[in-house]
């Protein structure tokens, strides 16, 4: 079985929620982290927080912030929370002779995703990159990028000079 993107953003989200710990992290930090859209990462908040997983705060001030602890939540639940609507979606397109089949697939898939917490994730991950978060750079990398784009504009500078400027064509 497969999970869609939307899901998987959401398990990428809950894991950077969880490395903040009891601190509110912004919903735009966490899109520029997974390369996200804001409106994505807000949509993706919206389903965590109705499945109570995370407590969304509004305002200049707010953020979010896991409503349990990453230990009592599990992936399968996570999961089937945010691929119920897509489940139900392929029952109706199914006949009722196959219902029963995915009924027990689903069970089987989300029973192994159960045996794995949100902690579990995390601590497999501390230290390691998370798939599509980008590492914060350091001072001398961000001071060695900014001397690096200081310098590409005198280097387009020297090119245009150099090259040869267009004349009108000639009668």
């Amino acid at each position: 079985m497969r999970i869609s993107k939307t899901t998987h953003n959401a398990l990428q989200i809950l894991i950077a929620t969880a490395r903040s710990g009891k601190d509110l992290i912004k919903g735009a930090a966490v899109a520029r982290e997974l390369d996200l859209t804001e409106q994505n990462t807000s949509k993706i908040v919206h389903l965590l927080s109705r499945g109570g997983y995370v407590k969304a705060v509004r305002g200049p001030h707010g953020g979010m912030t896991l409503a349990q602890n990453p230990a009592d939540i599990r992936i399968g639940d996570v999961v089937l929370t945010l691929e119920r609507m897509t489940i139900e979606d392929a029952r109706q397109s199914g006949g009722r002779d196959f219902n029963h089949l995915f009924d027990d697939a689903l069970e089987a898939f989300v029973s192994v995703l159960n045996q794995h917490t949100l902690a579990d994730m995390v601590r497999n991950k501390s230290g390691a990159r998370i798939a599509g978060v980008a590492a914060k750079p350091s001072k001398a990398k961000t001071r060695s990028a900014r001397s690096k784009a200081a310098s590409r504009p005198h280097l387009v500078r020297t090119q245009r000079a150099s090259a040869p400027k267009p004349r009108g064509v000639p009668k």
